[in-house]
Order: C-alpha cells, then structure tokens, then sequence
C-alpha cells in the first residue's frame, strides 16, 4: 500500500492547488479524481463563459492568458489541464473513493481500484456532482435534465428551463437563439439578482418583448411525457412540453462528508466544521479546500477566494510533519 503525506480528494482547480502547494512543500501526496481533470468544469455548457476575470481564476500564481477578459471552459480547461501535465502532478483519474478510515496514525483511503494510507487527506470535491431536485411527479422522465451542455440539442422544441440562476437564464437565451420554444418557470418574483451583470437586461428584455415566456412566483406541479403543469398566482397553467431543463442549483456530497466523521450544523446550510485559520475540521488531519466549506451556501466560496486554502492547509500539514520529525 502506497503511503503519502497528504491524499487530496478531487482533482478540480483547489484540489489541483493542493498538489501545487504540496509538492513545493515537499511533501508526498496523490490527487484522486473521479472522472477526468477538472471534471466540474468539463461538464459546464459548451458555450460558458465565467463570471471572474481570468486573473482570479489563476492558481499557484501561474498566469492565465484568455482572448476575453472573462474566460470561456474550454480555456480554463486547457489552463488547467497544462498545469497539470507540465508540472506532472501526481493525479489519479476515473477512480472514486467509496471509503476513508481514520487510524492512530493517519488514514486508508479505498477507492474503485486501490488502497493508499494517507498521513492526512484534504476533501476537495466542490458541489456539481448532487443536483438539487425539484422533487415532483415526472421529474425522472428521459426528457428532463439537471444539466445543460449544448444549445444544438433543443432547437425546434419546447423547451421549459426551471431556474433563476446564471445557469439557467444563460440555457434560456442560448437555446433560444438556436430556435427553441422557451419558457421560464421562476420560483421568485424576478430574474436572479446574482445572474451577470451583462446577460441580465438581455433575459429581461427578451421576457418583456415576448420572445421567452416567463412565469415568475411560479413553480412546476408535474412533468408529463408531453407536458408541464405549472402552479403560478392565476393557478394552475399546463404547457405543451418536449425537454425540461431542472437547473436548480447542486449540492456537496453530504453524504460523504459525514461517512468521514465531518459535523454539519442543524441547520438548512449544513455547513462543515473545520477551523478557518488551518482548514483542519473536527477529525485530526482531515481538511476541507474549496467550494466545500459553504456547504449550501454554495455562492459562498469559489475559485478565487478559496485558492489561498492550498497553501494554508500545506503549510499547517508541513508543520506537523515537521514536529513529528522532531519528536
């Protein structure tokens, strides 16, 4: 069994980060990802274009060059696909650990294929893997989805888009320049106020001139192989239907984090516990890097303010090692 210093759990940009920082610290440590590198952001729409300048999408102060000041994916994937190749990070793709178990001294980590023993391990996974269901009669049907790839796909349908976030106001438009039919259920009483600053007056003024249907203070009762029945203030409205796009937001694995021995608050944030000033949680040597900590608050961390959690939770593990060592 292969033994590391540190064993980071998810190969996303703050997992990647983690290994940047281990290696510089010289410390031993593997990346485990459970699909490809940076696999969140593989499976972002074709077409995305980030909220945050390139700049502060930057890890380990690596520069990143995009044609537009705010990136699109398939730059960021490139980005952090070199760094991951160029600097030969120790990164174990399409392998996913179903079990950690805590030891006197240190950790087993078991996976789909192997087992390692980890001195400490960091939980990187962000939050894109659960979405959050809608929890209504025909919500499994073939033709919903809680995730949107490319616009292609829906033109000539009718095509309802659940949602009031950037995800969801970014489908509608695009899919409806590529000749979709679409409507817009909106829990609230309006656009999201957090969807970007350039896209909102465009969903806006193609509610307001008719070309997307919108129904705000409205939400979805059923899905029928044909059709939707939506609740709305005038009462119940049923709508012809091909596709539904659920795109209602995601969640961490909870699941997961409590397996592991992570407390969660009562509350509905269940956010994680660990100390902000370590990114150590209530199980020695076991840390949280990323989106992670927010827990529902999931607008809470991103990539540009939770990268300074790679060099925290290195320099801490390294002063531990190094203590160790000492005694």
């Amino acid at each position: 069994m292969q033994e590391f210093d540190v064993v980071i759990i998810g190969g996303g940009p703050i997992g990647i980060a983690c290994g940047l920082e281990a290696k510089k610290q010289g410390l031993s440590y593997i990346i485990i990802e459970k699909g490809t590198i940076v696999n969140s952001l593989f499976n972002y729409p074709v077409n995305m274009q980030f909220f945050s300048s390139s700049e502060k999408l930057e890890i380990d102060e690596i520069p990143f060059i995009s044609k537009e000041a705010k990136p699109k994916r398939n730059e960021a994937l490139e980005y952090y696909r070199r760094i991951v190749t160029s600097n030969q990070l120790n990164i174990h793709l399409f392998e996913t650990v179903t079990h950690v178990k805590k030891q006197e001294d240190g950790f087993i980590i078991t996976t789909n294929k192997a087992q390692y023993k980890g001195n400490n391990v960091v939980v990187a996974t962000g939050f894109y893997d659960l979405p959050n269901r809608i929890n209504v009669t025909g919500e499994d049907l073939p033709k919903v989805s809680h995730y949107y790839n490319d616009p292609h796909f829906y033109a000539s349908q009718k095509l309802a888009v659940i949602g009031a976030s950037n995800s969801a106001i970014d489908a509608a438009l695009e899919c409806w320049r590529k000749g979709a039919e679409v409507t817009l259920i909106i829990r609230g009483p309006e656009v999201g106020q957090r969807v970007k600053y350039w896209v909102r007056p465009d969903i806006i003024n193609r509610i307001e001139e008719g070309s997307i249907k919108a129904y705000y203070n409205s939400e979805v009762k059923e899905i029928t192989p044909t059709a939707i029945i939506v609740t709305t203030p005038n009462g119940d409205v049923t709508l012809e239907n091909d596709f539904v796009l659920a795109l209602t937001g995601y969640m961490p694995n909870f699941e997961f984090l409590e397996k592991l021995g992570i407390a969660l608050s009562e509350d509905e944030k269940r956010l994680p516990s660990y100390d902000p000033e370590t990114m150590e949680t209530n199980i020695e040597g076991l840390f949280l890097a990323g989106v992670i900590c927010g827990g529902m608050e999931t607008n809470k961390w991103f990539i540009e303010n939770s990268r300074i959690h790679a060099p925290i939770i290195m320099n801490t593990i390294k002063k531990k090692t190094q203590s160790g060592v000492a005694h």
